[in-house]
Formats: C-alpha cells, structure tokens, sequence
C-alpha cells in the first residue's frame, strides 16, 4: 500500500506543477521529487515522505489542502498546511540587512506556528537542503541571502535535531556563498594537511586494526575530516592557530556496545599516549542535543597528535542523522491529542519540542502566547542537571537552583530552604553547571519570599513564585487601618 500512495502523490503533483518550471530550466517537479528522495535517505515515515512531494501543491498549484486530505488523510494535510504556513511566515522578508537581525525572532515564530509536528520542520530541512543544492541557478544576491539564512537558522535547528551530516553539508556549502575566498582557502588548506598526513593515518589505521582484531574485537574503522565550516569557527577560537586544533582529521571506530566502547577506549591508550585533559566522555554525559561518543586525542610513537571517536552503530546512526534517525512517527496516528501537540515518549535532549507543541495548542485555543519569555532550545544553550536519583531535567545556561527546584515541581520550589551541590551545601545564587547533581533542601514551614526574584532565571520559575506569594497574599486579612482620630 505504501509504494502506491507515494506513487499516486508523484502522479498528482506532477500534473500539479504542470507547466512550471525552476530558475535552473528543470520542470518544478524536480524539486518536490529530490526533497521525497531526500527524505526516503532519512527514512521518514509514509505520510512525510508523501507530504514532502506535496509541499508546495497548495501554495503554487490549484490544489487545495482538501483535496490532499480527501486523497491522502488528515495527516498528510496537516503536514503540507504546516510548511505551507512557514513559506508565509517568511514572505515579504526581502531585505538582508533588515531581515536577518530579526532571523531568531523569525524563526521562532514560525516554529510556535508549527509546532504541532516536528515533521514539519524536517520537511523544510529537506527542501532548503535541495535549494542549497541548486543555488547557482540564483542571482548572486539571492545566493547570498538563503546561505546567510542557512548559517543563522537551518543549520543551527539541524544542530539542535542531531542532524550531523545535514549540519555539515548545509553549513559547508551555505559558507561557500557567504564567504567563498575564505572558504577556497580553508578547503584547499584542510586538503594539503591531509596529503601529508596520508602515510601517518594509514600506518595508524594499520596498527589500530591489528590491535583489535587481535582482541577478536568486530568494528568498523575510518576516518573523519574536518567540515570548512567547523574549521573555521574553530580557527576563530584559537586565534586562526591550526596547529591548535587537534581534531582536523579524526579516526571513528564503531563497535557492537558501549562496553565495547570502554574497552576499546583502554586498547587505544594501551598503544598511544592519552593527551591530558583531551578526553572526553559524551555516553556517560551526552551533549544537549543528544550526540553521544567518547573522544580521546592521543600522541603516537611517531609524535603525531590523533583524535580517536569511539561508538556503537546505533550512536553513530544518531550523531549522522538525529530525530530521523531514531523516528517515532511510524506508526502514530492523528489522534485527538497528537492535534493538541501532546507526543510522548520524547528524549530528554528534545524537550524544547515539548515547548513548541505547548505554544502551538495555545495558540490554536485562541490564547496569548508571549514568544519573549518562551525559552526554547534552539537558540539558548542548554544544560542538563541530575537529581540524586539520576533523573535529568534540562534548563537553560544561566539557570539557578531555585530554576532547578519549580522545575521539579513548584511545591517543591515554594518550600526550599538550602541547596546541595555535587553534595556540598551551596548558595542559591550559584550558577548551574552542565553535568551538576544537585539535591534540593526543603522544609514544610518554609515559604516562598519575594527576594526570591533575585535568585531565579527563567520564566517558568518566576511565574510560579507569582503565583505562591499571590496565593499567600489573598490568605493574609486585609486589616483595615483604623481611622485617625480628629
């Protein structure tokens, strides 16, 4: 049934966009046609992949959102309304200079607009990925408007969804436009570093797979170079120091488990010598979008500087292509709740989703929602906080530990009276770390207090204090002064 209704939305489009044809000279078909491939390589589920052939039928043909819904069911049209939404959002943005101070604030908009489904987002990756594919076709000024978007938002959400190799192409080829002197250079600098560490890697690689196979170890070995990109904003932190830089060329060994990982993590050691302070663990302490591995920079017999990444083929398949990757939309239908933005079952590191669905039912209910105080994880840093227990909940960078307490629950945040830190008593003022296990002490006579406002950074946490001490005012009589007397 699957391969028909892809085939039945291939026929419909193509009759759709009859006639049409794209700045390259190549008939409008071609463009829906590469974002469906684009996303089968990312193994979407059926509805998206139908909804990405369709994505532009509404806005650019006779056809209507009925039609796609009476063809193809609810969710496909849901699909096609959303990217169909956020192509308006971003119309009459004509201006560069005008526009891309206000990118994030944009964006944001766009993505509470759409924020039912995160589908939707991953269509409009796959389309602006083909765009970027076939920007020669534009004028020079029209090259250079999409690529600096590309820089400022695409990539960053790619970023934010895990989605490596579509960061790293869309950010390489989007630079290239931007900046394409300083791109040629870096390119051509990254490929003579590699010429002439040819020999060392294959003597490395050589010594690697004997030690492995010895152990009766299975992985799969190879190498990763440096994106122009990535290179760049890493020169710009080391003061344009290549020989700073230690992760230009990278060996990635890919094992069966994360004990392997360990294991292997010990044989590589027991070859070469571990740098200080160059290892780093993100299986036991992912990063905030997800991506986890172990890396450790080494120095050979040789003296040359190596970075190893150690991890398992499921980490792997989740460091290249994120959400997409571990999709749990195959199977879910528009239900009643799905419409209202409730999906569960979402990773820790995808919370700001959650944000998103939150927004977006408000919206649809006709209420405010104020998009200055709505703290998302796209553009803001994010930290990951343990409880004693190990549960984790994700704040924003700058976050506090009262942040911390209304998080857990605002009953808990109403009553604290001390914080430990790593297990030492800390201030309330300190500021949180990524990775802190902090454990909040609370007292039944306690309550909240307005100088708590000075401890405390988001919103979530000062709406909650808003609240408990309006609460308490209303549970105070009001005494009445007595009048003066004459």
């Amino acid at each position: 049934m699957g391969k028909r209704r892809i085939e039945k939305a291939v026929k419909i489009a193509t009759k759709a966009h009859e006639g049409q044809m794209r700045k390259s000279g190549d008939p409008y078909i071609s463009h829906p046609l590469a974002v469906m491939k684009i996303l089968q390589d990312w193994k979407m589920d059926e509805d998206t992949i139908i909804a990405g052939v369709l994505h532009d039928t509404v806005e650019d043909t006779e056809l209507t959102l009925d039609d796609i819904k009476n063809e193809f069911g609810e969710s496909v049209a849901f699909l096609v309304d959303g990217v169909t939404k956020l192509g308006k959002v971003r119309e009459g943005m004509k201006d560069i200079d005008t526009y891309l101070p206000q990118t994030k604030d944009n964006l944001l908009r766009l993505l509470v607009a759409t924020g039912a489904d995160i589908r939707v987002l991953i269509i409009k990756l796959a389309d602006r990925l083909h765009n970027l594919r076939t920007l020669s076709a534009l004028p020079p000024d029209k090259q250079k408007k999409i690529a600096k978007e590309t820089l400022e938002v695409f990539a960053p959400l790619a970023d934010r969804l895990n989605m490596g190799r579509l960061r790293v192409e869309m950010s390489d080829v989007a630079f290239s436009y931007v900046n394409p002197k300083r791109y040629e250079e870096l390119k051509n600098l990254i490929e003579e570093r590699n010429r002439s560490a040819e020999k060392t890697l294959a003597k490395i690689e050589g010594e690697v797979k004997e030690l492995l196979g010895s152990e009766g170890i299975k992985f799969e070995l190879s190498g990763r170079v440096k994106s122009v990109y990535s290179l760049h904003k890493k020169l710009a932190k080391y003061d344009q120091n290549i020989d700073r830089i230690y992760d230009l060329t990278a060996m990635r060994i890919i094992v069966e488990d994360i004990t392997t990982c360990y294991l292997v993590l010990g044989l590589v050691h027991s070859l070469y010598t571990p740098m200080a302070g160059r290892i780093k663990d993100y299986i036991a302490m992912p990063k905030q979008n997800g991506y986890q591995s172990i890396h450790t920079t080494v120095i050979t017999k040789d003296k040359k500087v190596i970075e190893f990444q150690i991890r398992t083929k499921e980490m792997h398949d989740y460091a290249e292509h994120g959400l997409a990757a571990s999709f749990y939309y195959n199977e879910q239908k528009l239900t009643e709740s799905y419409k209202q933005g409730k999906i569960q079952h979402l990773p820790t590191n995808l919370l700001w989703i959650t944000e998103l669905q939150q927004a977006a039912a408000r919206l649809r209910e006709g209420k405010k929602v104020n998009l200055d105080k709505l703290k998302l994880n796209l553009f803001a840093d994010k930290i990951f906080i343990y409880t004693p227990k190990g549960d984790i909940v994700d704040l924003p960078n700058g976050a506090l530990p009262l942040d911390f307490a209304y998080r857990l629950h605002s009953e808990i945040g109403g009553h604290v009276t001390g914080v430990k830190i790593n297990g030492k008593m800390s201030s309330l003022n300190t500021k949180l770390k990524h990775g802190d296990i902090v454990e909040i002490l609370t007292s039944k006579t306690q309550t909240a207090k307005p100088t708590w406002f000075s401890k405390i950074f988001t919103s979530h946490a000062r709406n909650k204090l808003k609240q408990q001490l309006g609460r308490a005012a209303e549970i105070i009589p009001k005494m009445t002064p007595p009048k003066p007397k004459k």
